[in-house]
């Protein structure tokens, strides 16, 4: 019998897909590594793994203990499954801003959320540093820090960069990504430069970020925003970012990557999240620059099932003066 085991086991080995409505457009092959198929539905899953087994590797998460952690939902779902998993309380701390199908989510699956307004990292009441305060006067605590957890980083350099590059059989020309923490995009990237330094690595940025101009000019400075998308973008470049050889950087705007998702769900039936959109419109700017005959990999990284409240609400869309593309 071929199993996996448990919860662990079943994190990663994701498969990877080609777009066959991109790859026609673009003449080059657009392929995208499924990462909603992971069991906890994102690609946020491998980090929260990664950063638990490291906090009980160092002893710091003991049994019985609690991991809080500040994210805007897909590592807080990977975390409380991992602790589900493993006898361990999770505690969420989370913008106000994020969807509600996320914190019902969390809730349901028994994480204390604890929505915070939405203030800039430089703040000390931004939910990140709230997270980090709350876990040290907790005792028995760990605090997950995905931003600056390098396990995060490592999830990604020790298993899905090596995944893809088993999956293209090393025949791959770019792989593009878009970042919050920075883990996937810098583990992913960090093994195929080591493999190949010639594959061309793009960091995918929305508005409102300050990621784009610090790959194209060295200063991490804010461009016009906000996005509607949730969980990527910073205004500052993370340790698990700090460091990666990054070739280039694209911007995606809100609209295209609205145009991308409804185009996945009637034309090709997929039913992906704003992030995944971003990722697919940065992939296809990058088969457009390199030409037909190319082969781009990018994350899908979770389903549209996350945003139905928002992407999917054409009353939010259009009050972010965003339109549903029709046919």
């Amino acid at each position: 019998m071929q199993l996996r085991q448990g919860f662990d086991g079943t994190v990663g080995n994701t498969p990877l897909i080609r777009l066959e409505g991109l790859s026609a457009e673009t003449g080059c092959e657009i392929l995208g590594k499924a990462e909603f198929l992971n069991p906890g539905g994102s690609v946020k899953d491998r980090a929260a793994l990664w950063m638990v087994r490291e906090h009980e590797r160092t002893g710091a998460l003991a049994p019985g203990g609690t991991v809080v952690e500040g994210t805007a939902g897909n590592t807080g779902i990977g975390l409380v499954h991992v602790c589900n998993a493993r006898g361990y309380r999770c505690i969420i701390y989370m913008p106000d801003n994020q969807s509600r199908e996320k914190v019902a989510l969390l809730e349901t699956l028994g994480a204390e959320v604890r929505q915070v307004p939405v203030v800039p990292y430089k703040d000390p009441m931004n939910y990140q540093k709230q997270a980090g305060r709350f876990a040290e006067s907790l005792p028995g605590a760990v605090w997950a820090n995905q931003f600056d957890n390098t396990a995060n980083r490592r999830a990604h350099e020790e298993g899905t960069g090596p995944e893809i590059w088993a999956q293209t059989d090393g025949r791959l020309d770019a792989f593009v990504a878009a970042t919050g923490t920075g883990g996937t995009l810098a583990g992913v990237s960090r093994y195929l430069k080591a493999q190949r330094p010639d594959i061309r690595t793009v960091l995918a940025d929305p508005m409102g970020s300050a990621l784009y101009a610090w790959v194209k000019t060295g200063e991490a400075t804010m461009s016009k925003g906000p996005s509607i998308t949730e969980g990527i973008g910073n205004s500052r470049v993370t340790e698990n970012l700090a460091g990666t050889p990054l070739d280039d950087a694209v911007q995606v705007g809100d609209q295209d990557m609205v145009d991308m998702v409804y185009r996945q769900m009637h034309e090709d039936g997929w039913f992906f999240g704003s992030s995944t959109g971003i990722n697919l419109c940065a992939a296809v700017q990058v088969a457009k620059q390199l030409g037909p005959g190319h082969t781009i990999v990018t994350i899908l990284c979770d389903g549209g099932g996350r945003y139905q409240s928002r992407l999917f609400n054409p009353e939010f869309l259009a009050e972010k003066g965003l339109k549903i593309p029709r046919d």
